[in-house]
């Protein structure tokens, strides 16, 4: 499986506007919507606060991989998004979020949402490729440095 897989280019935000958890879930919820019609904005945001009351899910180094399933849909579905300003996300680490990769998994897909889980995890756990997307310029080379990184696994 590669990222690349579910997550599309128009689905890379490069300047999250968003200063809050709920309104940064609510921002790449939004974007989700307006790529995927049958999706609901409020429902995608509500399924993700849901699992945020379990835990954060932001897992430190200024990364957040919030997830969650929902019935009806075919596959996975992604969004990602850079802060330049950074998130009070609740990380583990008690620092501020900047990179955000949302996932949603049909309901019943147990081990296709873990594996992209730990294939996300991975990727984003290395400290060089964390700072080349940070710095990198617009969706276009967000979703280039991701594809590529994801490749080499």
């Amino acid at each position: 499986m590669r990222i690349a897989e579910f997550l599309r280019e128009d689905l890379v935000f490069p300047d999250l506007a968003a200063s809050d958890k709920a309104g940064a879930l609510g921002e790449l919820c939004a974007g989700l919507a307006k790529a995927y019609p049958a999706l609901n904005t409020g429902r995608l945001t509500e399924v993700l606060l849901e699992r945020e009351k379990l835990g954060s899910t932001g897992i430190g180094e200024g990364v957040a991989i919030p997830h969650g399933k929902l019935p009806g849909i075919p596959g996975l579905i992604a969004a990602f998004a850079r802060s330049q300003r950074g998130v009070d996300f609740a990380s583990i680490d008690g620092k501020p979020t900047f990179l955000f990769f949302v996932l949603f998994a049909p309901e019943n897909s147990a081990g296709l949402h873990l594996k992209a889980l730990a294939r996300i995890s991975r990727l984003f756990k290395q400290p060089q490729f964390r700072q080349s997307i940070q710095s990198a310029d617009g969706a276009p080379a967000i979703f280039r440095l991701i594809s590529e990184e994801d490749a080499k696994y």
